[in-house]
Formats: C-alpha cells, sequence, structure tokens
C-alpha cells in the first residue's frame, strides 16, 4: 500500500467508483454523469491546483483503490476527502490513505487544522470514522450550511 500522485491509468477505477450508486448516494456531487474523459480531465488539473491536493492510494501492484485529497488548503486549514473503490472496503485502504494525508496536511503543507463532513445517512463511512477515534466537530459555526436539506457531521 502507498500514497502517489493519480495517473491516467486511474481513470477507469475512478470511474468505478463513481459509477457504483450504492458508494456515491449520499455524496454532494452527481457522478452519474461523470465520464472516462472527466476523470482524466480531474487527474490533469489535479497536478495543477494549488489549493487542492489529489493522491490515489494504491496497492503493492500499483493499482489505483482510491483517492485522498485536501481541499480549499487556505488560511491554515484544508478541507479532507476520500474516497475507496468497494473492492478496497475493509482491506486497511482508506485508514491508511487517511493517515497518510492528514500528516502530509500537517507536516508539509503546514496547516493546523483538518476538517471534513459526512452526510449522516452515510451510515458506512459514519461507523468507519468512529471507529477510527475521529471526533466530531460543530462546524457549522465555522463553514456555510451546505444544503439545508440534508445533516452532516463534522470531524
Amino acid at each position: 500500500m502507498k500514497i502517489r500522485n493519480l495517473e491516467n491509468k486511474d481513470a477507469i477505477y475512478m470511474l468505478e467508483w463513481m459509477k457504483d450508486m450504492e458508494l456515491v448516494k449520499h455524496m454532494n456531487t452527481n457522478f452519474a454523469d461523470k465520464t472516462l474523459k472527466d476523470c482524466e480531465n480531474f487527474i490533469k488539473s489535479s497536478q495543477e491546483n494549488e489549493k487542492s491536493k489529489h493522491w490515489a492510494i494504491v496497492d503493492e501492484n500499483d493499482e489505483y483503490m482510491g483517492t485522498v485529497s485536501l481541499k480549499n488548503i487556505e488560511r491554515n486549514r484544508a478541507e479532507f476527502a476520500i474516497t475507496i473503490r468497494r473492492i478496497a472496503m475493509g482491506k486497511g485502504y482508506s485508514r491508511y490513505g487517511m493517515t497518510e494525508c492528514i500528516k502530509y496536511a500537517f507536516n508539509n503543507v503546514g496547516v493546523k487544522k483538518v476538517y471534513w463532513y459526512v452526510n449522516s445517512a452515510n451510515e458506512c463511512a459514519v461507523r468507519f470514522y468512529e471507529k477510527n477515534g475521529y471526533q466530531r466537530y460543530d462546524g457549522e459555526k465555522e463553514f456555510p450550511v451546505l444544503n439545508d436539506e440534508e445533516d452532516y457531521i463534522w470531524y
């Protein structure tokens, strides 16, 4: 397991999780309309954006298992995000990717706070964060409400 920059060969696997409606149903983006070209464009732009950083989590054969990201890097803070392919679930990729990404944020980017939110209906993600000891945070005091119709949990 390791973290590396996203590469074009990852696009097909990114599209795989985007088309898995069970995985993306509680996310804020409409992934159903995404194409392979969208994934390739995201990979290309990920190498040029200073306010966001995205990496692939890969297995021992360098096969893409998911993406970890630091987004909206500003004012000594960054938003964390993670997506994992279904075949990678329960195998330690999420924990590894999250740990490495957060370490990078503090040690290399110099942020003081890493935050993220999850739709409370995304029970799998909530269980993962709770099981791994991440503390809930009242993020709505600091950040605007994303969607009044959704209930978010902040970490």
